[in-house]
């Protein structure tokens, strides 16, 4: 059987709504991606502070298994050699002897890898608040993920291999800030080199200003960070270029979660998100229902109407002139 329906003044059929459909519509609006909301900037401060602690604490508390992660290491450059890639002693060697350029590449290392990544965080933040909360996932799932391959592969830099030629570029030019060598070696675990954070975090800042930004030559730079990342990160001896593909997949997860979290990329969402007493505003006062029309008489049909005439008609009396 049919929906039931109801007949207006009209004459128009409307249905009647079902009460199964109702109970399936909510159902379903469990399901729904969640929408964007505005970020709050006191805690937004404090996700990012409390994150990255915890990044690093668990990042250096995984047990730097040096013996295992040396033979992962002689296992990388096995592969990268039958694959015909291996290139990176050669090309380490041939940067370090060009020494304001190697310099250069050691603060790159040490100091962008953070600098960017935050500037990118502020950004969309004052200038992309509704697409701020999913691109931000992307960057933090991407990290999580990171942080499995630490504990699960753990695998020493090219310039701690042994055997090899490879130049501690940080050592040898007494450059600053690099936690991976020098003074402050102790302070990190040197054997989390699978995946390259160097890499995951560029490129997702290096897509972002590529997809949002509107000034050519931003979106240009945009393009050209992520490759000049993983120009300094294998100079440096500090990844195998196999590193830099395990922070692709970890970031390729992290976008297909907010994908999934959201129902649409990060930078497909709206650009701003508008409060709710804005919205309420921007509606206007709630339309109040209009009352029931007046019920209408339904027509007479012709033989009635002619019987009421004649009748009318024997009630008048018509003086008779004269």
């Amino acid at each position: 059987m049919g929906d039931p329906t109801v007949t207006t003044l009209e004459g128009q059929e409307q249905a009647v709504a079902h009460p199964v459909a109702d109970e399936t519509a909510g159902r379903r609006g469990l399901l729904r991606p969640r929408a964007p909301r505005r970020p709050r900037l006191w805690f937004e401060i404090l996700l990012i502070a409390v994150s990255y602690w915890t990044y690093s604490l668990i990042r250096n508390a995984v047990p730097e298994q040096r013996a295992e992660a040396l033979r992962n290491a002689d296992w990388i450059w096995q592969f990268e050699g039958r694959l015909g890639l291996a290139f990176e002693e050669s090309f380490n060697q041939a940067v370090n002897a060009v020494t304001w350029l190697i310099v250069g590449m050691n603060y790159y290392y040490a100091t962008l890898h953070f600098v960017v990544t935050l500037g990118v965080l502020v950004w969309l933040y004052r200038s992309h608040p509704g697409r701020y909360a999913a691109t931000r996932l992307v960057l933090f799932t991407t990290t999580g993920f990171a942080l499995v391959g630490y504990y699960l592969y753990p695998l020493a830099p090219p310039r701690l291999m042994n055997g090899q030629d490879f130049v501690d570029t940080v050592l040898v030019h007494q450059t600053w800030g690099s936690m991976a060598s020098g003074d402050l070696k102790n302070m990190s675990n040197q054997y989390a080199a699978m995946p390259s954070m160097h890499i995951g975090w560029s490129l997702w800042a290096g897509l972002t200003i590529f997809a949002l930004a509107t000034v050519p030559w931003a979106r240009v730079l945009g393009l050209v960070y992520p490759v000049a990342t993983l120009v300094v990160i294998v100079a440096t001896a500090n990844h195998f270029w196999l590193d830099a593909v395990g922070g692709v997949v970890c970031l390729a997860v992290g976008y297909g979660i907010a994908l999934a979290w959201y129902g649409r990329q990060p930078y497909a969402l709206p650009r701003r998100v508008e409060e709710p007493a804005r919205k309420a505003r921007l509606r206007g006062p709630a339309r109040q229902e209009r009352a029931p029309d007046a019920p209408v008489a339904a027509p007479s049909t012709g033989t009635s109407n002619a019987s009421e005439a004649v009748d009318a008609a024997e009630r008048i009396r018509v003086p008779k002139q004269g």
